[in-house]
């Protein structure tokens, strides 16, 4: 069985993360890439849950359908409108209207609300190309489903992948075992950082824990919360293995909240980014 380290409070405030700096600019710049018709709110979510942890600039780039009433929505962001599909799906070639926005931002997410696996396939090759060398790209959802088999789609940067299960054996190729094994062997052949139920792996053979289990929050948009979280964190400057050490545990730890104050199961995605910011002050405070 590999080892693993187990994220604690104590273990994050040894890893303390950036000064956030006095501007917006200082604490990273996040495009969301996301947002299809029948899913904008993914790419919503994410968003936020970016700028809950602290980023500091948040662009989204989504189907033009949904653009203008998404950004109503969040009026924190700014929005780059992307060509769709007849059917609604964004098209892999639009993302060139982002270009300004790839060429600055310090952590790019692709994944949430995306729902064409040809046309997010198309994305990543040219994600790979444009994003900064200097930039954390963070995969999650369809954009996993794009990558799987195929390690060298989206380049070779900084790279966060955040699978569930099923996601991880289509990464994998394969069925399930051992969760901790899995995990770094998609980190091993991905040369990514992996989050995945609470598994934090780095291709160089770390694991990282957390045991809690928060059956909450397998809940409809919590995976675009934590991904969109992780993306914020390594905006504002860390490494991707806190980044993602550090999203995944304020992930848990806002739902284990909620599990005492609202239910054990029934509280909403939105309602777990309202938690992160405050968990980030928890984690300063006492052990839990």
């Amino acid at each position: 069985m590999p080892t693993s380290e187990r994220i604690t409070p104590g273990f994050l405030r040894a890893w303390p993360l950036p000064d956030p700096g006095g501007s917006k600019y200082s604490r990273g710049q996040v495009l969301v890439v996301g947002g299809s018709r029948r899913s904008p709110g993914a790419a919503l979510l994410s968003g936020r849950a970016a700028l809950r942890v602290g980023a500091g600039r948040l662009t989204l780039a989504i189907g033009e359908s949904v653009g203008v009433a998404t950004a109503v929505a969040l009026p924190e962001c700014g929005v780059v409108l992307l060509p769709e599909s007849r059917d609604g799906s964004v098209r892999g070639f639009g993302l060139r209207a982002a270009s300004p926005d790839l060429a600055r931002a310090d952590a790019v997410l692709a994944g949430p609300g995306l729902d064409d696996a040809g046309e997010t396939a198309k994305m990543l090759r040219y994600l790979g190309r444009v994003t900064a060398r200097a930039a954390t790209l963070v995969l999650d959802a369809y954009a996993l489903g794009a990558l799987a088999g195929r390690p060298g789609l989206a380049g070779g940067g900084r790279r966060i992948l955040t699978p569930n299960t099923d996601e991880a054996e289509r990464l994998l190729g394969r069925r399930a075992g051992d969760l901790d094994t899995d995990v770094l062997a998609i980190a091993r052949r991905y040369r990514a950082v992996v989050s995945c139920f609470g598994r934090i792996a780095s291709p160089d053979g770390r694991l990282l824990t957390i045991d809690d289990q928060v059956p909450g929050l397998g809940t409809s948009g919590s995976g675009d919360v934590l991904s969109g979280a992780i993306a914020g964190l390594a905006a504002r400057g860390c490494e991707p293995l806190q980044a993602a050490a550090w999203g995944t545990y304020l992930h848990v730890a806002a739902g284990m909240s909620l599990s005492k104050a609202v239910a054990p199961v029934g509280f909403l995605a939105s309602e777990i980014v309202e938690r992160l910011a405050y968990e980030v002050v928890e984690v300063g405070r006492a052990e839990r």
